[in-house]
């Protein structure tokens, strides 16, 4: 079994939805020399998630920020974590419903996604700044 493990830094974006596949194959060309395996990628941040979902059509991102910002909107009087900003809870929550990593499974050294399939950096902030991710993959 191999084991490849890598760090990445990504830009700091705007709050949205934003595709990242190609940032984390660039990072971890290591992939192609696995046949049969797993890629977990984990964002180390509470207020930025990942998910896999559309990669082609635009406005589902933008239908993404709209459900989501309706969901769970800013400056509920009910919050008691608000000296971070309006952003900062509903980052937290946001985050929360969608989770901190992402896994695909890795086929003939390629990530065994979908044809519609990218995965998101979901950015919850306004100013989230620059994301830090790490991405394990392994098999054989």
């Amino acid at each position: 079994m191999r084991i490849y493990q890598q760090a990445l830094q990504l830009k700091a974006r705007r709050r949205g939805f934003h595709i990242i596949t190609t940032e984390i194959l660039q990072a971890i060309p290591q992939l192609r020399e696995i046949n049969a395996g797993i890629c977990q990628v984990f964002i180390q941040h509470t207020s930025a998630s990942l998910t896999i979902n559309e990669n082609a059509d635009p406005t589902v991102r933008e239908d993404f920020e709209m459900y989501f910002n309706k969901a769970v909107p800013e400056n509920d009087p009910d919050y008691m974590h608000d000296y971070e900003g309006s952003d900062d809870m509903p980052a937290h929550l946001k985050a929360a419903m969608l989770g901190a990593s992402v896994m695909i499974p890795i086929r003939n050294g390629r990530l065994a996604l979908g044809t519609w399939q990218g995965i998101y950096l979901c950015e919850h902030r306004n100013h989230g700044g620059s994301r830090s991710v790490i991405i394990t993959a392994w098999g054989e």
